[in-house]
């Protein structure tokens, strides 16, 4: 078994090579192991394999494969193939499942659990605390499992909650697993593992940057049947995995909140462009009644017991996202599929994302894909509508 993950490690720790392009290898070679092996003609053979994919191939070092697992093996942290029979069929058949997830805890079978991500913003009000801690634990007693990104804020009092309502739980890091992020939640990673299970895509020792998070919430919300927005202001990493969830067909909760609430402005527009409005567990177990009826029990919830009143914070400055340099697929910079979606994009006029499917000749799931990278990395902007402008320049190919 140690001899099969080492390649496993090596194909999806080399440096530079997509998750979707290891998707790719897989389907053609069947195995890490024969990737590893596969020589430059073989290699070209692959369809849809560029040439500078392909050449990161060339480092065969098992140095780093080695050093990880035995890392993973000092923390017992066990590795999840996208091949395993274990390896959920709910997170396997997104666009770009992850090829090797790190496991610490017990993960149950949760293709058959109904299983609630529950996100929001950091900087949440008193409000957005006790609606998170009433929910988790209404989830909880009720028979859901609740799982969060483990952030500071709705993350952290959701899992609080389904923990105090003797539920289990999971937490999708977007870093390794045996980094604590944030540092307080140490007691929390250690109840998570022991009640359900610490997931994450990243080896042991990854640090928490930014850029992780964005590209985890797919696991997020791929692992679920629902995504539950307590409170979100409308730019947010919470509104990014309703998104995510909306894609990968899920259904989509979110907890309204005051009109003039700054904090609540992301989940009084999901309710508004249709996401179900919840004000306790039993909204969002009733709707799965009839898919599960054996995991369902009456839930409990406790009562909601808020400070005195006092001014909603003070809103955080934001500024405007500003063009960025040109790019290009030549360079690197995107891909090819990302070049014909922004050409398609206009700088002042929003263009509907019904347009861009038809106009790019992409799969739908693709162009919705590319868009959210894009949009991580600050190169096209939403709308409401699901409408997008282009904020950079794409250079011509020669």
């Amino acid at each position: 078994m140690r001899s099969a993950l080492k390649y496993w490690l090596w194909l999806t720790r080399l440096p530079g090579l997509k998750n979707q392009t290891q998707l790719l290898l897989l389907r053609h070679f069947g195995t890490p192991e024969a990737v590893y092996f596969a020589e430059a003609p073989e290699l070209a053979l692959v369809e849809e394999l560029d040439r500078r994919q392909a050449a990161l191939l060339s480092n065969r070092s098992l140095d780093a494969a080695e050093r990880i697992l035995e890392r993973c093996q000092a923390l017992n942290i066990d590795l999840l193939t996208i091949q395993d029979a274990n390896y959920p069929n709910r997170l396997r058949n997104i666009y770009d499942p992850p090829c090797l997830l790190y496991v610490k805890g017990h993960l149950p079978p949760l293709d058959e659990e109904i299983v609630i991500s529950a996100v929001g913003t950091r900087t949440c009000t008193p409000y957005g605390v006790a609606c998170a801690e009433r929910i988790g634990y209404g989830l909880a007693t009720g028979g859901a499992i609740v799982a969060s990104g483990l952030a500071r804020g709705i993350d952290s009092a959701a899992i609080r909650g389904a923990l105090l309502g003797g539920g289990v739980t999971l937490g999708l890091l977007g870093n390794g697993i045996d980094v604590t992020y944030p540092k307080e939640n140490g007691p929390l990673y250690e109840d998570v593992a022991m009640t359900g299970a610490l997931i994450s895509e990243y080896p042991p020792g990854t640090e928490p940057l930014p850029g992780n998070f964005p590209v985890r919430n797919r696991i997020l919300s791929g692992l679920s049947v629902g995504t539950l927005v307590v409170e979100a202001p409308l730019r947010s990493g919470a509104l990014i995995t309703a998104a995510r969830a909306l894609e990968q067909g899920r259904d989509v909760f979110a907890v309204p909140g005051p009109i003039d609430a700054y904090s609540s402005q992301g989940c009084n527009r999901l309710i508004q462009d249709g996401a179900s409005l919840v004000s306790r567990a039993e909204d969002i177990l009733e709707a799965y009644a009839a898919r599960f009826p054996d995991k369902l029990s009456p839930s409990e919830e406790i009562p909601v017991i808020l400070p005195p009143p006092g001014p909603d914070p003070k809103p955080v400055a934001i500024e405007p996202l500003t063009a960025l340099p040109a790019v290009s697929a030549r360079d690197g910079t995107i891909s090819a599929q990302q070049a014909r979606i922004l050409r398609l994009l206009d700088a002042r006029e929003p263009v509907q994302v019904d347009d861009l499917i038809d106009q790019s000749g992409l799969p739908t799931r693709q162009v919705l894909s590319e868009l959210t990278m894009l949009q991580i990395d600050g190169y096209v902007q939403e709308h409401s509508g699901k409408r997008y402008t282009r904020l950079v320049e794409v250079r011509d190919e020669p």
